[in-house]
């Protein structure tokens, strides 16, 4: 149990996909802009990432590995997370309208989303079993929900600045980014205080 505690808390916060690995960062930094639009992205990032794991670890462990198509993995995984993220866009857009409208072009781009694929791949790469595996999922989903409300907080905050013209839009956002990141990097001690 200490185990799967472990792999949540380090990943939702020193090991975050997107502040710590960078994976993820197009929807971070193209929906990051309103509260409610970042929440619910987010929502539907832990939904996909989860039920992504539940589904590729034994998809890889019990059909590709045994018959030695290990190499299919990534092809498999794209059309996994694919079908869920049709699933999440046919859901939202029928039941929260408002929500689908919010997220545009964002929400079937989760199909490419490099985080959910990351942890699709690293659960098998890290050679995590299957609890491990939905573990390290709630806890990058997580872990890029806590981001994307982070950020979206610093974004409405940065709205009332004044900043020179050479600073406005992109590299402004960026900078901020990378400022958030560097916090998430406090958290490695924390961690390893709690369960080392």
């Amino acid at each position: 149990m200490q185990e799967i505690l472990i792999i949540l808390f380090s990943t939702i916060l020193v090991n975050n996909f997107v502040l710590s690995k960078f994976l993820g960062i197009c929807p971070f930094l193209g929906v990051s802009k309103k509260l409610d639009s970042a929440v619910g992205m987010g929502i539907a990032v832990v939904f996909v990432m989860v039920l992504a794991s539940v589904f590729t670890w034994p998809i890889f462990t019990l059909v590709l590995l045994p018959n030695g198509l290990e190499y299919l993995s990534t092809i498999v995984f794209v059309l996994v997370i694919a079908s869920l993220v049709q699933l999440v866009e046919i859901v939202v857009r029928k039941y929260v309208p408002a929500l689908y409208r919010q997220l545009g072009v964002f929400l079937p781009l989760m199909a490419t989303n490099c985080a959910i694929l990351g942890v699709a791949i690293l659960n098998i790469t890290d050679n995590l079993g299957y609890l491990q595996s939905i573990a390290n999922a709630i806890g990058g989903g997580v872990g890029f929900l806590l981001a994307m409300v982070m950020f979206a907080g610093v974004r409405k905050r940065m709205e009332s600045g004044v900043f020179s013209k050479s600073f406005q839009g992109m590299p402004i956002t960026l900078i901020a980014a990378s400022i958030v990141a560097c916090s998430f990097m406090g958290f490695g001690g924390v961690v390893e205080g709690i369960f080392g």
